[in-house]
């Protein structure tokens, strides 16, 4: 890579990615794009070029590229689980549309593509714990159903084209920056609840389990797929990753132990819960260990350092971090 735009640059995790590209490349090499100016703030990053484009507009979307010139193009702009479920044409037209869009772009100009997908894509007759690599995928919500549909249509214009075409299986995230709509959102804003102090009503189960990341991994297993060698990817589209598995209760405790106390009460929404429960457990990453060499540097530990840093260490894992084992 040497030159990148990112579509939805504004969102969770393109805000993160950005920044991670610019402090590689350089500010001038990354273009941020989206439907709303990025953020600029006082990161490292957040100056570079940016653009508001729209990624359903292909003759925006081939204009911003025309000035850019990328060789890869991070596709991220989406509707998420439980925003595409409240409005699911709007869902399936973005998550679509803009996705052919960036794999015609590529066919037009030689550019990889970054895809991500999603744990969504696993649906109840999915095996739960864990979820391998290839498996039958029959999801229950528009965005899972994108998500399938876009790592096949990956798959095609890889094998039909020759577009280096590549993505990962995005467990829960958790970062700084404001989540998307996501059925995993419970797990960012608990933690924005105990920076302020104050309590947090969950929208899971308390038992609820689920895999999760934090960002700074997602980033980088975005960014090491992308450089890695082609002739050992047997997947390209889509590769599970994880870090960890959390519950709603466990990630209270861990935070109680670490703050001194943390109250968590619960208001179950049955739409998110019931598509929380139709997603894996647990998913197996052993695959993307094997083929490019993930390992993530975040454990549970480690995220709480990261998220609560006046409580713990500089920023970043800890020294006896032990990542989560292949399983």
């Amino acid at each position: 890579m040497n030159r990148v735009m990112v579509t939805g640059a504004s969102g969770q995790v393109g805000v993160e990615l950005v920044r991670a590209l610019r402090r590689t490349l350089g500010d001038a090499s990354v273009l941020a794009t989206d439907l709303r100016s990025p953020p600029k703030g006082n990161h490292p990053g957040d100056e570079g070029p940016s653009a508001i484009v729209d990624c359903t507009d292909r003759a925006a979307l081939d204009a911003a590229a025309a000035r850019h010139r990328p060789d890869t193009v991070f596709h991220l702009a989406a509707i998420l689980s439980a925003v595409g479920e409240a409005d699911p044409e709007r869902a399936y037209r973005v998550n679509m549309g803009g996705l052919v869009n960036v794999l015609e772009l590529a066919r037009e100009t030689g550019a990889g593509v970054f895809v991500p997908s999603s744990i969504a894509v696993f649906g109840p007759g999915s095996p739960r714990d864990p979820a391998p690599q290839e498996c039958t995928q029959r999801p229950t919500t528009m965005y899972g159903v994108t998500k399938v549909a876009g790592e096949l249509l990956c798959d095609y214009y890889h094998r039909r084209f020759g577009v280096d075409a590549r993505g990962l299986r995005y467990p829960g995230l958790i970062s700084d920056a404001p989540p998307g709509g996501g059925t995993t959102d419970w797990a960012v804003e608990i933690f924005e609840a105990a920076s302020e102090g104050r309590g947090y009503t969950c929208f899971l189960g308390p038992d609820t389990q689920l895999d999760m990341m934090y960002m700074e991994d997602a980033t980088r297993a975005a960014m090491e797929l992308m450089e890695a060698d082609p002739a050992h990817l047997r997947h390209r589209n889509a590769y599970n990753v994880t870090s960890m598995q959390l519950t709603p209760a466990r990630l209270a405790d861990a935070l109680a132990d670490r703050l001194g106390a943390f109250e968590i009460d619960y208001e179950v929404d049955p739409v998110r819960q019931a598509i929380a429960d139709s997603w894996p457990r647990r998913i197996d990453d052993s695959a993307a260990r094997s083929d490019w060499g993930w390992k993530p540097r975040f454990d549970l530990h480690a995220l709480l350092d990261a998220m609560l840093p006046s409580d713990g260490p500089a920023r970043g894992p800890s020294p006896e971090t032990t990542p989560t084992p292949s399983r």
